[in-house]
């Protein structure tokens, strides 16, 4: 009982300090996770991460945040993914709430914070990449893979592109990876039965179907904002960004709020770490005050978490199967290309748009990769570096 205790807790702290420094979206969330779940904690090896992120991005939903659940799930089930999703969560969701409610008086952020944040971003993904390419892609079959799945997610950059990358990935796997080695995975067992995840599924279906139609019948305001909250978390793939115009449409055009909150509440997102899924938060807090944050946070990342309970056991059975390893393979050399391009376009070119910009990037790179600095750390000098470089004199 103590030993559980203790597990659960130290999923929590861990979360937590992630969602507390995670800057940059949900590429950069991915690198922050590598490093501390992997490369430090080992809670995970790279093949089951790989794996695991391959899963997700099969799912409508916040990927990164469901790569978190997953993981959290792995180490100590159905409340271990609870743990790791309020931790990682909850800061953002804390301080957008405050946002909300002090809509007209204060601003917490200025551009030469966020830019700081951002050029984090471009190391500690960099940095994830680098580790992840070496051991998912290391022979000149699966860097083949991972260069064309990286040009044509460049040329063509859209959440059905990467769909079809993994899809064509796995069928070059299975018709060609199938008598190649694989490594074990760490983990050998998973707590979550078959029969709870085919719940979860059938719940995740039942929610979508029945609550616009009982919104309708109903016309009570908290239930259509489960509603529209539940929906936009369900029916959305490619994270947080591609959710923003389905929550516009939602809210802006009904009267809820006005486009002027709404943006405000956006630039707002982009300031803090963790998920832009919490960026609900804001939007059920402008509505209908705290109730409503929470309200808006539960429904938004509640679809998330049914799926990554009724995938996961289902998954964590089928990858251990010799054709489903082979499709791996190529899948996780795939995922390399793809994180390659989301680094490109738009982590780098929205960022790295002068020298000095390249030179923070590099020094936060190197004191991550070769001096082994901790990612809060590096976030604390980012921060300042980027607040220090409209002054530098190049």
């Amino acid at each position: 009982m103590k030993k559980n205790l203790q597990n659960y807790l130290n999923i929590l702290w861990i979360a937590t300090r992630l969602g507390f420094t995670s800057f940059g979206g949900p590429i950069a969330h991915l690198g922050y996770f590598h490093e501390e779940y992997v490369r430090r904690k080992k809670w995970l090896d790279e093949k089951s991460y790989a794996d695991l992120v391959a899963l997700c991005q099969f799912l409508p939903g916040p990927a990164s945040s469901q790569v978190g659940i997953g993981i959290g799930m792995i180490r100590g089930g159905i409340l271990g993914g609870i743990f790791a999703f309020i931790g990682f969560t909850l800061p953002s969701v804390i301080v957008l709430m405050l946002f909300a409610l002090a809509l007209h008086q204060f601003s917490f952020y200025d551009a030469s914070f966020i830019h700081g944040l951002k050029i984090v971003a471009v190391a500690v993904v960099a940095h994830a990449i680098m580790g992840m390419g070496t051991k998912l892609a290391p022979d000149l079959s699966r860097k083949a893979i991972a260069l064309i799945a990286l040009i044509i997610m460049v040329a063509w950059q859209s959440t059905l592109t990467q769909v079809a990358i993994i899809l064509m990935a796995a069928l070059i796997g299975l018709l060609f990876f199938k008598k190649k080695d694989t490594t074990e995975s760490t983990f050998t067992s998973l707590v979550l039965s078959k029969k709870t995840g085919l719940f979860s599924i059938i719940l995740f279906f039942l929610f979508l179907l029945i609550l616009p139609i009982f919104s309708q019948l109903t016309n009570w305001q908290w239930l259509a904002m489960f509603d529209s909250f539940y929906r936009s978390g369900a029916l959305v793939f490619g994270g947080g960004h591609v959710v923003l115009p389905l929550l516009e449409q939602e809210f802006v055009p009904t009267g809820w709020l006005t486009e002027q909150e709404f943006l405000a509440g956006y630039g707002a997102a982009q300031a803090v770490p963790g998920p832009l899924f919490t960026f609900a938060a804001y939007l059920g807090t402008v509505i209908n005050g705290i109730p409503g944050g929470l309200l808006a946070t539960f429904s938004i990342f509640l679809p998330a978490f049914l799926l990554i309970i009724g995938a996961l056991p289902f998954w964590h059975a089928l990858r251990h199967v010799k054709a489903i390893q082979g499709a791996l393979i190529a899948v996780n050399a795939a995922v390399v290309g793809i994180l390659i391009a989301a680094f490109y376009q738009p982590i780098w070119t929205s960022t790295i748009t002068s020298g000095k910009d390249f030179i923070l990037a590099v020094i936060l790179f190197s004191l991550l990769a070769f001096w082994k600095l901790p990612s809060w750390i590096i976030v604390i000098i980012g921060l300042i570096g980027g607040m220090l470089l409209p002054y530098l004199p190049f």
